[in-house]
């Protein structure tokens, strides 16, 4: 079972903190995550890590709260800190170990994406003063389907699934275990690269924190960490300070879960009361049989990332901001679902709809900031097969990006990673360098955008043509229900899937052959402000 996080008093400040110096120390944190992502991206094997940087790193005090984190990716972020506790807890690493888990039962989001984390001992100091941490999803980790996001009705179609477990002991690798989880994959050489640039960029994580502690001292590093935290919380008791005193609700729904055709309500209500929150999501349908479950992880994930977004202006992002804000997603629900779920999906479509629901509450408490919902959907796409130029296997995963949803003052862009993604796209070079596809079309679709006084952002139109026989899963949403727009404004046009000019699910598995057309449209952002009120010019771009 997922434990919850640790709630714990906030820490006084220890003294009056220069505030320049803690800003300059914010920025040595965050740029050790930073360089911990670039060495993890210039390292990789795959075109998911390499190209499209869908991983995140981040770096955690000696109780494994979060003090920084890489600019990367949000349902990452502030789904980690669990990681970081299970494998505490589980393997309590020593110097040298490095722990590896993918479990969403044990603080994973989903089976591709698999998480490492290392203890950094200072010199004699016989308990761990801090931690660092990576997640990258990797293109595939087995499972009934190639790229390892198949529709499955259980988690253990879904590929392999890790616990808490030392990948490495005292500084060697565990060859034997490597050998087992490569057995159980479809492009192992890619995993072991990819694995193996996640180790190496913990230990530049790790290198660069004793660096710190040689220049400025243990203590004196400790004492700044404590301060981040406070400060981060008291940003947020002030963002939450400045809204109205009340009970805000909304729902919003997932088309269906590719298995059975009823949508899912997720409803959450926000009581906002003397600088704190309280996130509630009773009313979310029952976890399905289908893999769009996400796990109280994803929803405290998409939480922080909303709430963060209240504050103007930069902040650290770090433990300090939850502090205020309470959550209670139901146990065996969409948005906590239990063993044995499939959950390739929550991950990336429902962590989407969580987002949108809780800033449409929001929006009902800050009307002037809040902007329309964003596509709503990772528009995810994998497949797999044998490279006819080579004769060895391939498996693929990326996510396609949508139209944002426009504002109170500026329109949305176009064709664009929003919300709990923050990925880029592969580059049609080296796309078609890697794999056997041809991209026939990448483009804005014009019109999608929502209409209203701002208009919501474009999505995109994407159609691969295939030169090999492959084996293709398509999970995507908004299908049927378009992003909605605000204040009056319009929602955001449905998404589209068809192969071969012919629509498809919006959630589907099928195989293709030489010659065929896989097209995907993704939906444009909700518009804002009355139509009446159009102002003049393009849409957003």
């Amino acid at each position: 079972m997922l434990k919850k996080p640790r709630r714990k008093e906030s820490p006084k400040p220890t003294s009056a903190t220069d505030p320049i110096a803690l800003e300059l120390f914010r920025h040595l944190l965050v740029s050790i995550a930073e360089e911990m992502g670039i060495l993890l991206r210039r390292t990789a094997f795959s075109a998911n890590i390499k190209e499209r940087r869908d991983y995140s790193c981040a770096v955690y005090d000696s109780a494994g709260d979060t003090v920084a984190m890489g600019d990367h990716m949000p349902v990452h972020l502030g789904a980690m800190p669990l990681s970081v506790r299970h494998a505490i807890d589980a393997c309590q690493p020593g110097p040298g170990d490095i722990v590896i888990l993918n479990d969403p039962f044990r603080g994973g989001t989903h089976l591709p994406d698999i998480t490492a984390v290392a203890a950094v001992f200072v010199p004699g100091v016989a308990t761990p003063a801090f931690y660092v941490a990576n997640r990258a999803h990797h293109a595939d980790v087995g499972g009934m389907s190639p790229g390892s996001m198949p529709l499955a009705r259980e988690i253990y179609q879904e590929g392999i699934r890790i616990p808490p477990i030392k990948l490495v002991r005292k500084g060697v690798v565990d060859e034997p275990l490597l050998d087992l989880l490569l057995a159980n994959v479809r492009t192992p050489e890619e995993r072991r690269g990819d694995l193996t640039a996640q180790l190496r960029s913990l230990q530049r994580g790790a290198d660069r924190l004793l660096e710190l502690v040689a220049s400025q001292g243990l203590p004196a590093v400790q004492t700044q960490m404590v301060e981040l935290q406070a400060y981060a919380e008291r940003r947020m008791r002030h963002a939450l300070t400045a809204l109205p005193v009340g009970r805000y609700e909304f729902a919003d729904q997932l088309d269906e879960d590719g298995i059975s055709p009823e949508p899912l309500p997720i409803r959450v209500a926000i009581t906002i009361r003397s600088g704190q929150a309280h996130v509630d999501f009773t009313g979310t349908a029952p976890q399905t049989t289908g893999s769009v479950n996400a796990n109280y992880a994803i929803a405290v994930s998409a939480t922080m990332y909303v709430f963060r977004c209240l504050i103007p202006g930069d902040v650290p992002y770090n433990a300090g901001l939850l502090r205020p804000i309470t959550i209670h997603a139901p146990s065996g629900s969409l948005v906590n679902a239990l063993p044995p779920a499939a959950m390739a999906a929550g991950n990336v479509e429902t962590s989407q709809r969580i987002t949108d629901v809780l800033l449409g509450a929001l929006a009902q408490a800050a009307p002037d900031r809040i902007p329309a919902a964003s596509s709503g959907t990772m528009n995810n796409l994998s497949f797999g097969g044998t490279d006819p130029r080579t004769g060895r296997p391939f498996a693929y995963y990326e996510t396609i990006a949508g139209g944002m949803g426009a504002g109170p003052v500026n329109p949305g862009w176009s064709a664009i990673h929003t919300h709990m993604t923050n990925s880029w796209n592969t580059p049609i070079e080296a796309f078609e360098h890697q794999y056997p596809l041809r991209v026939t079309a990448y483009r804005r679709r014009i019109g999608s955008g929502g209409r209203g006084k701002q208009r919501g952002g474009e999505g995109l139109i994407r159609e691969l043509e295939f030169l090999t026989d492959a084996e293709v899963t398509v999970l995507s949403d908004r299908r049927v229900r378009g992003p909605y727009g605000l204040a009056g404004g319009s929602a955001g046009a449905v998404g589209r899937n068809t192969l071969n000019a012919r629509g498809i699910p919006a959630k589907t598995r099928f195989a293709v052959g030489i010659g065929d057309r896989l097209r995907i449209e993704t939906p444009g952002g909700g518009g804002w402000g009355c139509p009446s009120a159009i102002m003049e010019g393009p849409p957003g771009s």
